[in-house]
């Protein structure tokens, strides 16, 4: 069964970024963590209570409450780079065990304990990845390898604690991918006809896939 391994939240910490701090040094929480819809974007933060986003223009809110990242994907980069990840260390949320992220359909939703999460977009890195994580030419290696992990949506707040099972309970037929669609967005953009008919994906994601396809 698909489980939580853990759930991560990031306290304000300096990183050589834009902004100068950063929540991207994500650490495992012992006991429950709440988790709300945060509003939208600008406005909102995470959907974790407690843990920090520093910028709010392009981070969190709504459509990217959470991030999650399979343990699986993260232990075949331990073994690329030669170094240990602990869970958090993308600074994902919630690091999984056993649940196919990248495979998973966008609006896909998933009940993990008390709290319903939705699919919502595939993460696009960011410079502050790259500066925090500092391996040489890291965004375009990780844009290649298409396992970016997933942000939700929270459709029923509640609390999430290590251990709890992840169950499916409902994938839409359009068959979109994660991965596809970070693939769209980034490296292969005859790809993006496949998202017009993804209503689940966030609005300014909507809007991108319209201009480029002059859809």
């Amino acid at each position: 069964m698909p489980r939580l391994l853990s759930v991560n939240v990031g306290a304000r910490r300096p990183v050589a970024a834009k902004s100068g701090t950063s929540g991207i040094d994500k650490r495992p929480v012992a006991g429950p963590v709440a988790v709300r819809a945060p509003g939208p974007k600008g406005t909102g933060g995470s959907g974790l209570v407690g843990d920090h986003i520093s910028d709010t223009a392009n981070h969190g809110g709504d459509h990217q409450a959470v991030y999650a990242y399979a343990r699986e994907d993260l232990d075949a980069w331990e073994t690329e780079l030669g170094r240990n990840l602990p869970n958090g260390t993308f600074g994902e949320n919630l690091t999984t065990a056993g649940l196919a992220v990248n495979g998973a359909v966008i609006g896909e939703t998933w009940a993990v304990g008390d709290v319903v999460l939705q699919v919502s977009c595939p993460r696009i890195p960011c410079v502050t990845f790259a500066v925090w994580l500092g391996e040489r030419r890291w965004l375009p290696r990780f844009t290649r390898a298409r396992v970016p992990g997933a942000y939700l949506r929270v459709l029923v707040p509640g609390t999430l604690q290590a251990g709890a099972e992840v169950r499916v309970l409902d994938v839409p037929a359009h068959g979109v991918t994660v991965a596809t669609a970070f693939a769209a967005f980034t490296t292969e953009p005859e790809l993006l006809p496949l998202l017009r008919d993804v209503p689940e994906l966030p609005p300014e994601d909507a809007e991108v896939v319209g201009r480029r396809t002059g859809g």
